[in-house]
C-alpha cells in the first residue's frame, strides 16, 4: 500500500491500525507547513481514497471577496466529479456534504471508505457556514459508518486545536485518534539524506538541522554534490533563492495576523534564555491581554516558540524562547543581515556571528533531543524534569543551559558546547562551570546529587580540568532513533 516513507514509523502504524479497525475513525493530523503531513497520509494509502480533497490556500485571497466560498465550494464539487459524484452543482457546505455523503452511499458499505481533507482550515471562512455542516456530516451521518474512516488535516494548528479537538461545540470529544506530526529527529534527516544520495558529515547534519529544523520539504532542497555551504547559499542569499522567501510565506499561510506574530517572534528571538508574558509585552507594545495570549498560544501550537518554566521558580513565572531552529537562522542572518553576498554563507563560515549563532543553536537541538541524551545517559526510563535554570541574582547571576531533574536523586547539570574537534576544558572554563554548580546548589538549596554533564560534537580532551565532567554525550548520540 505504501512507497517508501523516511522515518513516521509510529504514525505510519498507528495510521495503519486505524485503516484496519473495523469501526468509523476521526483522525486529526496536525502539524506545521511543510512537515510532510500531507505527503505522509498521501504515500502510505495511495489508491485507497474514496474521496481527497485540499483546501485553497487563503494567502491570495480577500477575505471579505464574496468570492472567495465560492471558490472554495467549486474546488470541492470539482473533487466530488473526479471521485465519481454525478449530481448537481453546490453553492452551500450543507449541500457539499450532502453531496459527499451520496457519493460515499453509492460506494456501497463492503469496502473501507477514506476520506482525507486537506488543510480544513482553509474551508472555514467567515461566514460561511463551513463548521456546522461539518460537524452535522460527521454527527448525523459519518459516525454511524463503521466503514468510513475520515481523516483532516491542517497546518493551522491553533485553528485544529480550536475548531476540533478542543471543541466546545458539535465535535466536543468527536474525534477518535490525534497524530501530531513533529520536525524530523536527526536521525530521521540522516536516513532522508542516505536515501537522496546526499552524502553528508554528522557534523554538517546537525548545522544543516541548525538551518532547517528538520523540515522535510526543508531537506529536499539540499543538492547532492554541492556543500553544507554551497546548499545554503542557494537556499537563502542567492539571487531568487528558494527559501529567499520563506519567512513570510510560513507566517502568512498560518495566521490571521502573521504581523504581530512576526513582531513576537523577533522580539524572543533578541533573549537566549526568552522573556516572561511582562517582558514581551513591555518590549513589543502588545498589550498583554486576549491578543498576546491567542498569538503566544499559536506560536506554541505551531512549534515556533516553547514556553518553559525556570528551575527553582514559580509554575505562573513562564517563559518563552524561539525554539524553531529556521525561525533562530532567519532572524540571524536574512532578518538582522540586508547582505547582497550571494555567497555569504561560504564566505563567513570561520565567522564569530557564525560561531555564536551556532552555540546558540546547539542548545536548542540539545532541548529537542532530551529523550536522545536521556537514553545516552542511562536514564530512558527514569522519571525527569528537564528545563533550563537562571540566577535571580540582578548582578552577576549564573545561568545553566539545561538542568534534568531526576527521580533517583540526582540532577544533570547540562553544559552545552559546540565545537569542530574535542572540547578543551580550560582553567577559565572550569572555575566558570564551578561556579555555575556552586551557584545553583546556593540558590535552590536542593539536597540531591550534582552530576556535571558535558553535551558536545565529538568529545573531551583530558586534561587537569576534565574530572568535573561526570558524564559525557556526544553528537552521535543525538542522532539515536528512540
Amino acid at each position: 500500500m505504501a512507497q517508501k516513507i523516511i522515518g513516521r514509523l509510529k504514525e505510519t502504524q498507528e495510521l495503519t491500525d486505524l485503516y484496519n479497525s473495523k469501526r468509523p475513525e476521526f483522525v486529526v493530523v496536525q502539524g506545521r507547513r511543510r512537515v510532510g503531513k500531507t505527503y505522509l497520509i498521501r504515500e502510505l494509502f495511495q489508491d485507497e481514497f474514496a474521496f481527497y480533497h485540499t483546501g485553497l490556500s487563503p494567502a491570495e485571497s480577500n477575505i471579505e471577496d464574496k468570492t472567495v466560498l465560492q471558490n472554495q465550494l467549486d474546488a470541492f464539487f470539482t473533487s466530488l466529479v473526479r471521485f465519481g459524484y454525478m449530481g448537481k452543482t453546490i453553492s452551500s457546505w450543507l449541500q457539499a456534504f450532502d453531496a459527499l455523503t451520496t457519493l460515499l452511499e453509492g460506494k456501497g458499505k463492503e469496502k473501507r471508505q477514506l476520506v482525507f481533507i486537506d488543510e480544513l482550515p482553509w474551508l472555514d471562512t467567515p461566514r460561511s457556514g463551513f463548521m456546522p455542516a461539518f460537524e452535522h456530516f460527521w454527527n448525523g451521518w459519518g459516525a454511524g459508518r463503521s466503514n468510513l474512516m475520515l481523516i483532516v488535516c491542517g497546518s493551522a494548528t491553533s485553528w485544529i486545536s480550536d475548531k476540533i479537538l478542543n471543541s466546545k461545540g458539535g465535535l466536543f470529544n468527536r474525534t477518535t485518534y490525534e497524530i501530531k506530526l513533529e520536525p524530523f529527529c536527526l536521525k530521521e534527516c540522516e536516513d532522508f539524506y542516505k536515501d537522496r544520495g546526499v552524502m553528508m558529515s554528522r557534523l554538517d547534519q546537525l548545522q544543516a538541522y541548525m538551518v532547517t529544523g528538520g523540515i522535510p520539504y526543508y531537506l529536499s532542497l539540499i543538492r547532492k554534490g554541492r556543500s553544507l555551504a554551497q546548499n545554503i547559499d542557494d537556499l537563502f542569499f542567492a539571487k531568487d533563492a528558494k527559501l529567499g522567501q520563506e519567512f513570510d510565506r510560513l507566517f502568512n499561510s498560518l495566521f490571521a495576523n502573521p504581523e504581530v506574530n512576526k513582531k513576537i517572534i523577533r522580539q524572543l528571538g533578541k533573549k537566549r534564555y526568552g522573556m516572561t508574558r511582562k517582558e514581551l509585552s513591555g518590549a513589543s507594545g502588545i498589550t498583554s491581554g486576549g491578543s498576546l495570549t491567542g498569538s503566544l498560544k499559536a506560536l506554541e501550537a505551531n512549534g515556533f516558540i516553547g514556553s518553559f518554566n525556570n528551575y527553582d521558580g514559580p509554575r505562573t513565572d513562564v517563559r518563552y524562547r524561539v525554539i524553531d531552529s529556521f525561525c533562530l537562522f532567519w532572524l540571524y542572518f536574512k532578518d538582522k543581515k540586508k547582505t547582497t553576498n550571494e555567497r555569504f554563507w561560504q564566505d563567513n563560515l570561520i565567522s564569530p556571528m557564525l560561531n555564536a549563532w551556532r552555540g546558540y543553536t546547539f542548545e536548542n537541538i540539545c532541548f529537542l533531543h532530551v529523550r536522545q541524551i536521556k537514553s545516552a545517559l542511562g536514564i530512558a526510563g527514569v522519571q525527569t524534569e528537564t528545563m533550563p535554570w537562571l540566577s535571580r541574582r540582578k548582578e552577576g547571576g549564573a545561568q545553566i543551559d539545561m538542568v534534568i531533574d531526576r527521580a533517583d536523586n540526582v540532577i544533570n547539570i547540562c553544559e552545552m558546547k559546540f565545537s569542530g574537534s574535542d572540547y578543551t576544558i580550560d582553567k577559565d572554563t572550569d572555575e566558570e562551570l564551578r561556579g555555575k554548580i556552586d551557584a545553583f546548589q546556593s540558590e535552590t538549596h536542593t539536597k540531591k546529587s550534582l552530576q556535571l554533564t558535558l553535551i558536545t560534537t565529538f568529545g573531551l580532551v583530558r586534561n587537569q580540568y576534565s574530572n568535573s565532567v561526570q558524564s559525557l554525550v556526544r553528537m552521535d548520540d543525538l542522532f539515536r532513533l528512540i
